[in-house]
């Protein structure tokens, strides 16, 4: 009888501590201000399609304070990498030296692909994600739905409750997104700091949701 108590504690403590630990760090997300002593390390996550187009429409408005930029691709999009470079070539005229690297990790999900083996190749993006994020140590990601961010931002979190380093999770959801959210921000949303929508109707489903008209 001891030995299976000693079993079940030896079980339950670590998730206990797990879930505190997740709490606290999903609870003083949004109280973390990247950048209030320096420039802000940022881990930027393109996509096929008009995820990429977007997400640099986005880059625009920030500030040269967020550098390094660290863009990560799927292993299978050539078209984003091209796009990248040209924005970023045009920063230089206002920067010294174009202060960005772009990373690939296998595709979480192709498009069309099944349920069932979108599992496989997620647990596979993640185990590519993990040393990525673990030597990058983003102060934040930042994405805007292609599914490459889900192992991402799983693996920032992570960072959070082991308590190495706080990572910002900042998700925007797309402008076509008008009534419902898309796989991707439905499974960020609770854990996201920062979760941004661009119409009005979805900041009335999802409170925690953030509308501040069209970012992008």
């Amino acid at each position: 009888m001891a030995v299976l108590v000693a079993v079940v504690l030896a079980v339950l403590f670590p998730c206990l501590l797990f879930i505190t630990r997740l709490y606290i760090v999903l609870k003083t997300g949004s109280k973390y201000k990247p950048g209030a002593k320096g420039r802000v390390a940022v881990l930027v996550v393109a996509g096929s399609g008009g995820h990429t187009s977007e997400i640099l429409r986005l880059m625009e408005s920030l500030s040269a304070a967020y550098t390094p930029r660290h863009y990560v691709v799927a292993d299978t999009d050539r078209m984003s990498e091209e796009k990248i470079c040209t924005f970023e070539m045009s920063k230089q005229h206002s920067e010294r030296e174009a202060q960005f690297t772009i990373c690939r990790i296998p595709r979480s999900r192709e498009v069309h692909q099944s349920w069932s083996s979108s599992v496989i190749s997620t647990l596979n993006a993640l185990r590519y994600s993990f040393p990525l994020v673990f030597r990058l140590r983003p102060d934040m990601v930042l994405c805007n739905g292609p599914g490459t961010c889900v192992p991402l931002c799983v693996v920032g979190l992570l960072l959070g409750i082991l308590g190495m380093k706080k990572v910002l999770i900042v998700y925007v959801e797309s402008i076509c997104r008008v009534q419902k959210l898309s796989l991707t921000g439905r499974i960020l949303y609770p854990i996201s700091d920062y979760f941004f929508v661009q119409w009005p109707s979805l900041r009335d489903k999802y409170p925690k949701s953030i509308y501040l008209g069209r970012i992008v």
